[in-house]
């Protein structure tokens, strides 16, 4: 949603440094005075305080100033062809116990998409939101079941760049030419998809830890708060289990100590599917789409998005805080106030999906 002022990031963002091949798309700033103004006039009921409608007056004057780029005339918010776009690849970092499930869980969530049976789908019929699911660096080939009545619940769009990332505690996940690869695969797959909305979503065992490498990187968290613990409702979690992995995470951080910008810091701890949601952000903002963005890993992406392109946090919408400690701090250092605190833990975009009827509320008022 929109960006508190109040909310300030403990350490400043590293600058970028270009990288060779990599060619990223012009992105405006929507800041806009004017049109402020006039949504404030709109928004203002009578008879009520100022800021009377609180966080869906910040999202109201996001999404105006993201589809307008001209004050006056104000017209309605226009809701096309809304994306929900799902990418998807294995980690390297997997064999060094980062998770509870095996890696073979990261097809078989896919498999769930592409069937229509995750809760994602669900939403995603409801809403008349369109499925794609990416393919960025699975592990495990994946082929497309047969439709169902003759229509896929998803699509899916093979773009592996290989077959899941290096272990990080060995040498960086990916080389920088994948990486570069990787952000430009997330654009392409933006720019042949229509609508003016993109929802994100991410499968992938083990990108927690690469997401919190990310985040203590790239803001200056410590490990100790940057990695979520792996303990949702109703687990038998063991406090060894989570400081073995910090010790992992903290000796991966420290091999890789020279990796400071956003780019190269992706190359050595993040993910395929991690560069891809944060090449789709950079090029829906170009396109002056709205972007849904789901979840700590997603949330990830949007730091090395951000990065690269600092004008894209205009165009961010942050759908969903959940309960991990780390993903609060990550949207502090974002900037960013998020539309749901529900408690959430799962992604692929369930949260973005759950967020939607605030959007459209906030058309609907808009409409007044």
């Amino acid at each position: 949603m929109a960006r508190d002022p109040a909310l300030t990031p403990i350490n400043a963002q590293r600058p970028f440094a270009p990288v060779e091949g990599l060619k990223l798309p012009a992105i405006a700033s929507t800041a806009d005075a004017m049109l402020e103004h006039a949504l404030h006039r709109r928004l203002q009921p009578e008879g009520q305080p100022a800021n009377a409608l609180g966080q869906l007056q910040w999202l109201a004057g996001q999404l105006a100033r993201i589809q307008h780029s001209s004050a006056l005339p104000f017209d309605l918010l226009v809701f096309d062809a809304p994306q929900l776009v799902v990418f998807a690849a294995d980690h390297g970092l997997a064999v060094e116990g980062m998770s509870d499930l095996p890696q073979s869980t990261t097809a078989e969530l896919v498999t769930q998409l592409l069937t229509g049976r995750a809760p994602v789908n669900t939403l995603a019929r409801q809403h008349g939101f369109e499925v794609t699911v990416v393919d960025a660096g699975m592990a495990t080939p994946i082929t497309p079941p047969p439709p169902h009545r003759g229509r896929a619940p998803a699509t899916l769009q093979p773009r592996k760049i290989a077959y899941g990332t290096r272990n990080c505690l060995l040498g960086p996940a990916m080389s920088l030419k994948q990486t570069v690869a990787a952000l430009h695969a997330g654009m392409d797959v933006v720019r042949h998809l229509p609508g003016t909305v993109l929802a994100l979503g991410e499968v992938g065992v083990a990108n927690p830890a690469s997401a919190a490498l990310l985040l203590s990187r790239l803001c200056g968290v410590p490990m100790v708060d940057a990695l979520p613990r792996d303990d949702g409702p109703g687990s038998a979690f063991d406090d060894t289990v989570h400081f073995q992995r910090l010790d992992k995470l903290t000796a991966a951080a420290q091999r890789h100590a020279q990796a400071v910008s956003p780019i190269h810091a992706l190359a050595a701890f993040g993910g395929f599917e991690i560069a891809m949601m944060a090449g789709a952000m950079l090029q829906a903002a170009s396109e002056r789409r709205v972007v849904l963005v789901d979840g700590f890993v997603a949330g990830a992406a949007a730091l090395v998005a951000r990065g690269l392109s600092p004008a894209v946090a205009d165009y961010l919408v942050y759908a969903q805080r959940s309960p991990a400690t780390a993903h609060r701090l990550m949207l502090i250092h974002l900037q960013a106030m998020p539309l749901l605190d529900l408690d959430l833990h799962i992604n692929q975009g369930t949260g973005a999906l759950l967020a939607w009827p605030l959007l459209l509320a906030t058309q609907s008022l808009l409409e007044t």
